[in-house]
C-alpha cells in the first residue's frame, strides 16, 4: 500500500526552512517499520522563495536521491490543519508509491501515454491554457485532471525535476493509484439558472430567449436609474457557468462541482448584453452569484464527508483490508484562505476536522483544476487511498 510522509515549517531563509522540513521527516521515517524508501516528493512554497526555487530543488534532490519532485510556488502554502499566506513557508509530502505507477511530464517531458490522472500545475500567464487543459486530459485515461495554477507576486513558476515558468508540469499517475477527488465551491447563486441563446464570444446577449443585461439588473434587485447603486452591486457579483448537459445545481441550492465560476467584467446597454471573462457558446446554463462564507464552509465539510464515505463505507469489508486515507493534496483559490473562512488556518482545519490528521499538502491558486476544466474561486480535495 503506498505511504506518505508530510512537514512543514516557516523561516526567514529557504535553505532553513528545509532543513527543519527535512528534520521532521527525518524523525518520521525512523519510527516507520518497515523502512520507508520514498519515490515521488510534492513541495509547495510561498513566493517569498520564488528566488530560491532552483537552490531547493538541488537540496531536495541530494537529501532524497532518486526522488521525483513536482510542486507549485504560490502566495500561500497548507499542511494538514495549518495555512501559510503571505509568510516564508514551504510545505513537503512524501510518498513510497511504485515508480512503474507515476512518471513526471513538463514542457520538455510529454505526459505518459498510458497515464489514467494526473496532477497539474500550470503558469497563469500561459496562452490558451483552457484549451491546454482540456487535451491533456483527453490524453489520460480517465479524463481526470486536479491541480491549480501557479501564484505569486513575481515568478510564477512550477518544478518537475526542474523548476519551469510558462506552460505546464506535473505527476501522471497510472491506474494503480486509487484516490477520490472533489470540487467544493464557494459561491451561492443570487437568481434563477437560466440558459444562453444568443451570445458573441464573452458577451452575453440572451438569457431564456430575453435581453441577459435586465436578467441581471432583476435578480440583483437594481436598476440603471440608480447607477451608481448598480455598479456597486455588479461589482460584488459574479458567474457561474454550466455545460449544457450538466447538472448546475447540487445540495442546498449550491453550485454542482461542474460549475466554473468567472468574473462579471462589463455590461452592453445598448443591446442588453453582459461580459463575462470567458468565451461562451449557445446552450450553456448561467446563474448570477456571490461569494458566501457559510456556503462555502458548508460545501467543504460536505465534500469532505461524502471522501469519506466512498472511502470507508460502512467499514472493512470481511476478507478484505480495510481502506483508509493515506494522503492528500489540497488546492484552494488564492482568494479564500483562512481570513475568508473567519479566522487563520480556518479552511484547514475544516479539512483536518473532517478528514483527520492525515499527511496534507497544497497551495493557494490562480485558477483550480479539476477533471478538465479550469475553476475559480473553488477548493480541489484529492485523496490517495490506502489500506
Amino acid at each position: 500500500m503506498p505511504r506518505f510522509l508530510s512537514a512543514h515549517a516557516t523561516h526567514p531563509d529557504a535553505g532553513m526552512a528545509l532543513a527543519l522540513v527535512a528534520a521532521q521527516i527525518d524523525a518520521q521515517r525512523a519510527a516507520r517499520t518497515p523502512a520507508f524508501t520514498p519515490t515521488l516528493g510534492l513541495v509547495y512554497l510561498t513566493d517569498h522563495y520564488a528566488a530560491a526555487a532552483e537552490a531547493l530543488l538541488a537540496e531536495l534532490q541530494q537529501r532524497w536521491p532518486g526522488v521525483a519532485w513536482a510542486g507549485s510556488v504560490g502566495i500561500g502554502v497548507i499542511a494538514s490543519g495549518v495555512e501559510y499566506l503571505d509568510e516564508p513557508a514551504l510545505v513537503l509530502l512524501l510518498s513510497d508509491l511504485p515508480a512503474s505507477q507515476f512518471s513526471l511530464f513538463n514542457g520538455r517531458r510529454p505526459i505518459d501515454e498510458r497515464a489514467f490522472s494526473a496532477l497539474v500545475h500550470a503558469d497563469p500567464s500561459t496562452h490558451d491554457l483552457d484549451e491546454l487543459i482540456g487535451e491533456l486530459a483527453e490524453r489520460t485515461t480517465s479524463g481526470y485532471l486536479f491541480g491549480g495554477l501557479a501564484s505569486a507576486r513575481g515568478r510564477t513558476l512550477h518544478i518537475a525535476d526542474g523548476v519551469f515558468e510558462g506552460g505546464l508540469s506535473g505527476v501522471a499517475f497510472g491506474a494503480g493509484v486509487a484516490m477520490v477527488s472533489r470540487v467544493t465551491q464557494g459561491s451561492q447563486p443570487v437568481g434563477p439558472t437560466r440558459r444562453i441563446t444568443d451570445c458573441e464570444r464573452n458577451l452575453v446577449l440572451e438569457l431564456d430567449g430575453q435581453p441577459a443585461l435586465p436578467a441581471l439588473l432583476s435578480d440583483l434587485g437594481l436598476t440603471l436609474d440608480r447607477p451608481q447603486q448598480a455598479l456597486a452591486g455588479m461589482r460584488r457579483t459574479l458567474v457561474g457557468l454550466t455545460d449544457g448537459d450538466a447538472a448546475a445545481l447540487a445540495h442546498g441550492g449550491q453550485f454542482g462541482a461542474d460549475t466554473r465560476v468567472r468574473h462579471l467584467i462589463g455590461i452592453d446597454p445598448d443591446r442588453g448584453g453582459i461580459a463575462i471573462a470567458e468565451a461562451v457558446e449557445p446552450g450553456q446554463q448561467l446563474a448570477f452569484c456571490r461569494r458566501d462564507v457559510d456556503a462555502a464552509r458548508r460545501d467543504l465539510t460536505r465534500i469532505c464527508a461524502e471522501i469519506r464515505d466512498e472511502i470507508e463505507g460502512d467499514g472493512p469489508v470481511p476478507g478484505q483490508p480495510a481502506r483508509r486515507i493515506a494522503g492528500a493534496v489540497f488546492v484552494s483559490c488564492s482568494g479564500r484562505g483562512g481570513p475568508h473562512f473567519g479566522g487563520a488556518s480556518a479552511e484547514a482545519q475544516i479539512v483536518q476536522h473532517a478528514l483527520g490528521d492525515v499527511p496534507l499538502v497544497g497551495f493557494f491558486a490562480a485558477g483550480e483544476i479539476a477533471r478538465h476544466h479550469l475553476y475559480g474561486y473553488t477548493g480541489v480535495l484529492t485523496v490517495f487511498v490506502g489500506t
